[in-house]
């Protein structure tokens, strides 16, 4: 029986939890800070409506239609193109083999906050976060080896048992619960976060107007690059729930409400945590936390808001709630990227049963070197986060070559939505996205060459140089290009009822 989600309200929970992640709680205040906060949110903001909002109409519309998930989906627009739904399938699970770890992360700081409640000192191998010297204790978790891949192993079954149960009752259900979960307990820390005394000083850090940085065009190109990572858009996650919509489903509705409500999630983050740094910390010292560059960006996150949430009154409890608030957006974002790869093998004919096993035992084996290895998390993260330029490129020209007027008429505008797309949507996707990608890849592979491995940069097997995202890619496709015909005739020439169909366990 081909299962659908039961309501806009489950399709719009899901997309949520797809784009807000670990990313907006992490990343965003700290990428906002380097760039002078309200000067940057222009950008940031412009930027949702100029690359993300378009890439997912584009991939709401595909899944929609195609009933199959990123290769399948890129193969029925276009037989040619097969390939690049299969680099954006690839993209997106090599992504989520090194973020199985990170949510493992969270786990396991969340479990350590939430003993420090109950039992002062954690009760757990490594003890508890209250009172430790954070920088020792991370280092000292990630020096264990085996709690990085048993948290990274959780994580994964975590992920899994949702999606193994099907859409409505795992998808949906879930979504239900942790979304407005996650916003509520970030709304609380936002409250406790701006009646702090010295809060002040935080907000004006974050909003005051400083219009002269609007003249740096890093700040243009950092919005523009915070706006594709975190709403999801290009990744194929929402081309995969667009799978289960409903038939009269509003396309270009949940396509803007996925995209503000990201931003929202976001700015509620900022909001959270920026004033409390500003409140507790000497002005100097807290500008210096705000835009701290650590690897992986867990300095401001693992390390100084243990030590920040012990200088307030009920820090414990907040702890905790911060904690819980970042492991939510980890699992409801490593959800989507599991389907994703589970609505993939589905495609070639395999249950869902059958389906989650190879996605989960693919995500444990390949996500052991992240989790053993910070050098090869970081690599991962440098060469597939880039990567994920290219698959918003590769969406863009598929349906350029499919026409983009036709696209709009025939996928989008058919349907019954509320708003109705214009012209903006085809000079969007013609020619807003490929000049945007190109100014995106050439800043990011600037700043490898300039700042990352100046002397090094062609080199292949560099952490963060331009010659290993070139490798790791050409390996990619050129196997793609060599497997293109196999791949399609298991897709789209196999005995099958409905193909595509988007069975809930799989006959």
């Amino acid at each position: 029986m081909k299962e659908t989600f039961t309501s806009r309200w489950s399709l719009l929970l899901a997309a949520l939890g797809m784009a807000i992640g670990t990313g907006n709680i992490w990343r965003f205040p700290r990428v906002v800070a380097q760039n002078g906060g309200a000067p940057f949110l222009i950008p940031w903001f412009l930027f949702l409506f100029l690359w993300s909002i378009p890439l997912l109409i584009v991939e709401c519309g595909m899944g929609k239609k195609t009933r199959m998930g990123a290769v399948g989906s890129f193969g029925c627009m276009n037989p040619k193109r097969t390939w690049m739904g299969g680099f954006v399938g690839f993209c997106t699970l090599a992504i989520t083999f090194y973020y199985c770890v990170v949510t493992g992360w969270c786990f396991r700081f969340c479990l350590a906050s939430f003993l420090d409640i109950i039992s002062p000192g954690g009760g757990i191998p490594g003890g508890g976060l209250w009172g430790a010297e954070t920088t020792v204790y991370w280092t000292a978790f990630n020096a264990t080896k085996w709690q990085p891949v048993l948290f990274h192993l959780l994580a994964i079954l975590a992920s899994s048992w949702i999606i193994y149960h099907g859409v409505v009752r795992g998808i949906e259900r879930a979504n239900r619960l942790l979304i407005p979960t996650l916003f509520a307990l970030l709304v609380i820390a936002v409250i406790r976060a701006v009646t702090l005394p010295g809060a002040a000083a935080g907000l004006n850090f974050l909003f005051e107007p400083r219009w002269r940085e609007l003249l740096n065009y890093r700040v243009w190109l950092e919005g523009l690059s915070q706006s594709a990572w975190s709403t999801g858009a290009g990744w194929g996650l929402l081309l995969t729930y667009a799978v289960y919509m409903r038939k009269n489903e509003d396309i270009i509705a949940n396509s803007f409400l996925a995209g503000l409500g990201n931003n929202s999630a976001s700015l509620l983050a900022a909001m959270a945590i920026i004033p409390t740094v500003f409140a507790v910390l000497p002005l100097e010292t807290a500008r210096t936390v705000v835009t701290d560059t650590g690897p992986v960006s867990t300095g401001l996150t693992f390390i100084w808001i243990p030590r920040l949430f012990e200088q307030i009154a009920g820090g414990r409890i907040f702890l905790c709630i911060f904690f819980l608030a970042l492991s939510i957006a980890a699992l409801s974002s490593l959800i989507s990227m599991t389907e994703l790869g589970t609505r993939i093998v589905m495609d070639f004919g395999l249950s869902r049963r059958k389906g989650i096993v190879i996605v989960g035992l693919a995500c444990f084996c390949l996500g052991l070197p992240s989790a053993l290895s910070p050098t090869f998390f970081q690599n991962q993260d440098w060469v597939w986060g880039i990567g994920l330029l290219l698959s918003g490129l590769f969406f863009a020209v598929t349906v350029i070559g499919y026409g983009v007027e036709r696209f709009r008429v025939e996928l989008v505008d058919s349907t019954d939505n509320d708003i109705r797309l214009g012209k903006a949507f085809d000079i969007a996707v013609k020619f807003l996205i490929p000049i945007e990608f190109v100014a995106m890849l050439t800043w990011w592979f600037t700043q490898a060459i300039l700042s990352f491995d100046p002397e090094r940069w062609w080199h292949p097997f560099r952490t963060f140089s331009v010659g290993t995202c070139i490798f790791q890619w050409g390996v990619l496709v050129v196997l793609l290009i060599v497997l293109h015909g196999p791949i399609r005739r298991l897709l789209f020439e196999r005995d099958v009822t409905v193909p595509g169909s988007a069975t809930g366990e799989g006959a």
